[in-house]
């Protein structure tokens, strides 16, 4: 699908067409163009800040009852990575980006990272370029729905998991540690160890620091199901 055709297809009164190519467009594309093409980072910027206001807002009316804490909690998880990325999908923003050849073959176009970054640098462009209104609506296609239809709570924070339960006793914490970066600088693997008074909890890879971490956590919580171990 090309960029006009998904436009179109959500009823976006777009006015200027190049923001929208520059929301879609990988670094590696960018740098492989061999001209003055940006890529999404500005937006993604951009996108990350509307996203983080009109949640909260949303989420400050729609549960007048919740603390600050909760309300902070549950704009989190629909913030993270993995569930812009599956936002992204649910837009089908994957088959629209301009990614360089060595991040098409690599698994790119499908990749958490990338779509998360998509996500928001669409929102970016789309804030930018048609306004808050076009925001709006397609929030109330993506996140929003997931609270109307209380549909998030698959969107797994193991960090914060991992960190309840070692202070559930005493005030205790983890800490993270990268162990490794592995792989083309379009597509590293990043290896990370979560490790609490020298002891490893657990490690876990991921195609981003953040994702491995969360890897890493998720490892820790199982292997603490298993056992005995007194956190």
């Amino acid at each position: 699908m090309k960029i006009l055709d998904f436009l179109l297809k959500e009823n976006i009164p777009y006015h200027h067409l190049e923001i929208y190519r520059e929301a879609f467009t990988h670094s590696s594309y960018a740098n492989e163009a061999h001209r003055h093409q940006k890529d999404y980072e500005r937006l993604e910027f951009m996108g990350d800040a509307v996203l983080q206001l009109y949640v909260s807002e949303f989420l400050f009316k729609y549960y007048p009852h919740k603390s600050e804490g909760e309300l902070t909690t549950l704009r989190s998880k629909l913030v993270r990575e993995e569930a812009l990325a599956r936002f992204a999908r649910e837009l089908g923003l994957g088959e629209l980006i301009y990614l360089g050849v060595g991040e098409q073959r690599s698994g790119g176009r499908d990749r958490e990272s990338v779509l998360a970054d998509i996500f928001e640098s669409f929102i970016g462009a789309l804030y930018l370029d048609s306004g808050v209104k076009s925001v709006i609506r397609i929030l109330e296609k993506t996140i929003y729905k997931h609270v109307y239809e209380s549909n998030y709570e698959d969107f797994v924070d193991y960090k914060t998991k991992l960190q309840e339960l070692v202070q559930a006793d005493e005030r205790r914490t983890v800490v993270y540690t990268l162990l490794s970066e592995t792989g083309p600088s379009n597509a590293p693997l990043f290896k990370v160890a979560v490790r609490m008074d020298q002891t490893t909890l657990g490690v876990g890879e991921g195609t981003s620091k953040k994702r491995a971490e969360q890897e890493a956590a998720r490892d820790a919580l199982k292997k603490l199901a298993k056992t005995d171990l007194d956190i």
